[in-house]
């Protein structure tokens, strides 16, 4: 199957071509960098250029800005980008004959204190630019699914991490600190509950939703299912790298954090049509990242 990846040079995007590319995919990479021809989801030209000129039969849209932080920073380049750019994905998706799209939203758009464990039919309650972005582009797709017949899934996804992902990413900081016997920081205490996971799942689900029949307009959840609070996962970081570093309780960055996030997800539908299961746990997926960060601070020497 011939599949475009936007955002192909992002942490999930990398992950996830070489996992299709070794299950023999043709992998065409879209991204604004890391590719021999740069395309910018924002603009509708470029993009329906490279739908005309490659023709993919599916299409996993990853790309977007990601940064909460950044989005509140420059609320109109991340509308442009999240927003308009999946216009521009699914327009030309539909002009193109694209058999089946997978639009990559999150799990912030349930809001901090959702019903848990979280299904998808739970009211959306976004908070912050980048979850509003997420609610908006999720109607852009089902509004196309609805009105000119796009085939099309939405993955609401809870925490991905993995080797690659950025530095800025809870469980990348917290095994720095552990490997470098520095305090780990505990805004808010770590009170906020989530359901890390390991990208290698994630790519698992994009497997069988790109082969699944009858299932357009459809949307699920993508976790493990389980739970664990940001101190939690603290302290199981420090078991596994066995450092002594010591959890440090801060208080929280912003007003808005105050309320502690607590939210993790049922996956029972994703089991139930797609036949997904997580197929790496979450110690071993923090064991390879671990090793993986463990190999770059060798690497780097003293």
């Amino acid at each position: 199957m011939r599949v475009a990846v936007t955002g192909a040079s992002g942490f999930i995007g990398s992950h996830l071509t070489r996992y299709l590319s070794e299950r023999g995919h043709e992998v065409l990479r879209i991204d604004v960098r890391g590719v021999d021809r740069p395309v910018d989801v924002a603009s509708f030209e470029q993009v329906n250029r490279f739908f005309a000129e490659n023709r993919p039969e599916s299409v996993i849209h990853l790309a977007a800005i990601a940064s909460i932080p950044e989005c509140i920073r420059d609320p109109k380049r991340c509308f442009e980008v999240n927003v308009l750019g999946t216009l521009n994905v699914v327009e030309a998706s539909v002009r193109h004959g694209v058999s089946r799209l997978i639009y990559a939203s999150s799990a912030n758009v349930y809001g901090a204190r959702p019903r848990t464990p979280v299904t998808e039919d739970e009211p959306l309650r976004p908070r912050s630019p980048y979850d509003h972005t997420k609610v908006a582009a999720e109607s852009v797709v089902m509004s196309y699914v609805s009105s000119k017949g796009l085939d099309a899934v939405v993955f609401r996804s809870w925490k991905i991490f993995g080797e690659g992902e950025p530095e800025t990413s809870v469980t990348t900081r917290f095994i720095d600190a552990c490997l470098r016997g520095d305090p780990i920081p505990l805004y808010n205490g770590g009170r906020d509950v989530t359901d890390p996971y390991h990208v290698l799942n994630y790519c698992r689900a994009v497997e069988l939703a790109l082969n699944a029949d009858g299932i357009s307009g459809e949307v699920f959840n993508l976790g493990t299912g389980n739970r664990i609070s940001i101190r939690e996962l603290a302290d199981l970081i420090r078991r596994l790298t066995g450092s002594s570093s010591e959890l440090v309780d801060l208080p929280p960055r912003t007003d808005q954090e105050r309320e502690p996030m607590i939210s993790y997800p049922s996956i029972e539908k994703a089991r139930r049509v797609l036949g997904y299961e997580p197929v790496l746990g979450l110690e071993d997926g923090l064991r390879r990242l671990i090793e993986w960060r463990s190999s770059l601070v060798r690497r780097r020497g003293p």
